[in-house]
């Protein structure tokens, strides 16, 4: 078909164009998918531009097929991208993907409704308050949390949304009892040197002073994970200067080492001082819905909100976040807006809501649009099932494990930090001292192993030294793939050790 003619109207959604797009694209994506193996990993030897010296530099006038924007994306989009669904990368955190999550992101976007108000949609809303409490039941958190108890959930976008929300939840809270937003420079924010850089970001959001966010150490002999005698120890010397303390994060399973923060003690400590206590869960929550890693969220019960991402590790397309929080009161008056155009949708005619139980979910995030999230989690869980999840999960696991096994067995390489979940960190310990000379090295393996093609890693620092991730959790990734990224190391490893000269152990 080739392009339509100057004075043919366009018909943006005639069921059969639609038909005839969808399926190509859905084969379009089962090749890519069926190939995505042969393609390097992390795009190399490109420089910054690119893109734009391959396209034109403006729109086209003219409507095209849709084999011939396929086509390009084939030639110029794919050679560009970082191939997070490959089963070779090990980067960051997975950002999962699968059938039943992209057949859910159809009926998503096919549907394209906007569930900002109850009477906006109501199944969507509806749908979503199941399908939180659903997922709150797997990971076995307590009824205060869930709507069935009093408490709630919501679907957002990423953490980082949950954070923003949380913060300002928590500080108008704070704000209500010191009688006034003038009080805000005294309110201050705790978190380890392992929680994730969007709490301090979340933090400035809401208006507390970044003088007033706590960064707190931690060290080998805990884990990494923060403990409370270190927040208490900070907390006294805020209050014996006359600050507030506003919020704590206890993080379970930290974005550079895994470590998991002691939900029970440090909710102890935040009850005491009346802070509100987040549980970031946003990697390794999806683990806590196999019973033998729901010990991680001892304690839970004492959080004031709760945040798991199932698009990383539970199979569910981007983007989706579980926020669950036990005061949607609290939530909901430092988030709601309620303009007269919103007013004229409700089935009575007078803006009221038509039952006390109607859900406005404009009122749990920041946005007032949204998406309707909730129909492709509840896809994703219909299809697969929690034996399926379960399944998933610990299939990365016991690979993970057993790559912690083959490092700890190679004596030229080390395991940094004992693996929790699927998460193993490591580094090349040659025999030599110097802490910069061992970094350089590792700085190097992990270059050498990424400019392959073949699997892509990222880093992290600890105590100074420069430590490599591998975190598992591809939904293609298999233990073959585990394997075949050991042998690459050790391979890598006997060029590095060579070229810089120094002997192999």
């Amino acid at each position: 078909m080739g392009s339509l003619p100057l004075d043919a109207p366009i018909l943006p959604l005639d069921p059969e164009s639609f038909a005839d797009d969808s399926r190509a694209v859905v084969d379009f994506l089962a090749e890519y998918y069926r190939d995505v193996d042969k393609y390097p990993v992390r795009a190399a030897d490109l420089e910054p531009g690119r893109l734009r010296k391959l396209l034109p530099d403006t729109a086209p006038e003219l409507g095209e097929p849709l084999e011939h924007v396929l086509e390009d994306v084939r030639r110029d989009i794919l050679p560009g991208l970082t191939h997070w669904q490959s089963p070779s990368f090990f980067a960051y955190f997975p950002m999962n993907a699968s059938a039943a999550g992209f057949a859910g992101e159809m009926l998503s976007v096919g549907l394209n409704v906007v569930p900002f108000l109850w009477a906006a949609s109501p199944a969507a809303a509806e749908l979503e308050t199941v399908v939180v409490d659903w997922m709150g039941n797997l990971l076995g958190l307590p009824r205060r949390l869930l709507f069935s108890g009093g408490g709630g959930g919501v679907l957002q976008g990423s953490t980082c949304e949950a954070v923003v929300c949380t913060l300002a939840a928590a500080r108008d809270r704070a704000l209500a009892k010191l009688g006034g937003h003038e009080a805000i420079m005294k309110l201050v924010v705790y978190a380890s040197d392992q929680t994730h850089a969007t709490f301090q970001k979340g933090a400035r959001l809401v208006g507390i002073p970044p003088d007033n966010f706590r960064v707190i150490p931690t060290s080998a002999a805990s884990g990494y994970g923060l403990t409370a005698d270190a927040v208490r120890a900070v907390v006294d010397r805020d209050v014996a200067s006359g600050l507030v303390p506003l919020y704590l994060c206890a993080t379970v399973g930290t974005t550079g080492l895994g470590a998991v923060d002691p939900v029970r003690e440090l909710g102890e400590v935040a009850r005491r001082h009346g802070m509100w206590l987040h549980v970031d869960a946003a990697y390794a929550g999806s683990a806590a819905i196999c019973p033998e890693f729901q010990g991680y969220l001892d304690g839970v019960e004492l959080a004031d909100s709760v945040s798991m991402n199932p698009h990383k590790w539970f199979l569910t397309n981007m983007d989706c976040c579980c926020l669950w929080v036990a005061s949607p009161r609290h939530l909901t008056s430092a988030l709601s807006t309620n303009p007269e155009y919103l007013k004229n949708v409700g089935t009575n005619g007078t803006g009221n809501k038509p039952a006390a139980a109607a859900i406005d979910y404009k009122d749990w995030q920041i946005s007032l649009s949204r998406r309707f999230r909730a129909i492709k989690l509840w896809v994703v869980l219909r299809r697969y099932g929690a034996v399926g999840l379960r399944g998933h999960i610990r299939r990365h696991v016991t690979a993970a494990k057993w790559f912690e096994r083959a490092v700890a067995a190679d004596e030229r390489f080390e395991v940094v930090v004992p693996r929790r979940f699927s998460l193993v960190c490591f580094r090349l310990q040659p025999r030599w001292s110097g802490d910069d000379a061992v970094d350089d090295v590792n700085r190097e393996l992990l270059a050498a192993v990424n400019e392959t093609g073949r699997a892509f890693m990222t880093h992290f620092v600890v105590d100074g030294k420069f430590v490599i991730r591998l975190a598992i959790g591809g939904a293609m990734t298999e233990l073959r793939h585990v394997m075949d990224v050991w042998e690459l190391l050790q391979g890598k490893a006997v060029e590095v050790l060579q070229a810089t000269r120094y002997n192999k152990v």
